[in-house]
């Protein structure tokens, strides 16, 4: 099964918390509690979402976690790469020559069109998306259906 690993799963649930409140600066201890997720483990998801240039920290009494960003300039990727690092579903989606294989591989284009298509996926979704689950985005569906007519026999 391909998925996203937890911490990515919930560093959108952060993140998508943090974006529900864009004009406060929320506590990680707010944020654990809204989310329902472990204050350690929502500390952690800070730091590296921090690193990532994808939220502001600020310190004293009143500090706390904001969006670096609007909802809407943040995609799921960026979130994703923040935590897994650059996208690709095999190693010769990311770049040449980490394969012994490649000049007797025959699906290697095809892997290359799938990572595409999942790339431009999660750089068409929004966190803004993310906070309204039930509205689908044409750039999905898009994606879906140039995936589904490319393997289709």
């Amino acid at each position: 099964m391909f998925r996203v690993s937890r911490l990515t799963d919930y560093a959108t649930v952060v993140m998508t918390c943090i974006a529900a409140h864009p004009d406060d600066v929320l506590s990680t201890a707010q944020i654990a509690e809204e989310t329902h997720l472990e204050l350690p483990t929502v500390s952690k998801l800070l730091k590296l979402l921090g690193h990532a240039g994808l939220v502001e920290s600020f310190r004293g009494v009143n500090g706390g976690y904001r969006l670096a960003r609007p909802a809407d300039a943040i995609s799921v990727a960026e979130i994703v790469e923040a935590m897994e690092g650059p996208l690709g579903m095999t190693e010769c989606s990311l770049s040449d020559g980490h394969c012994d294989r490649i000049s007797q591989c025959g699906v290697r284009g095809s892997w290359q069109h799938i990572n595409n298509v999942l790339d431009n996926a999660l750089r068409s979704m929004s966190l803004a998306d993310m906070l309204h689950p039930n509205v689908r985005t044409p750039a999905a569906g898009v994606a879906h259906t140039d995936l589904k007519s490319r393997t289709a026999p």
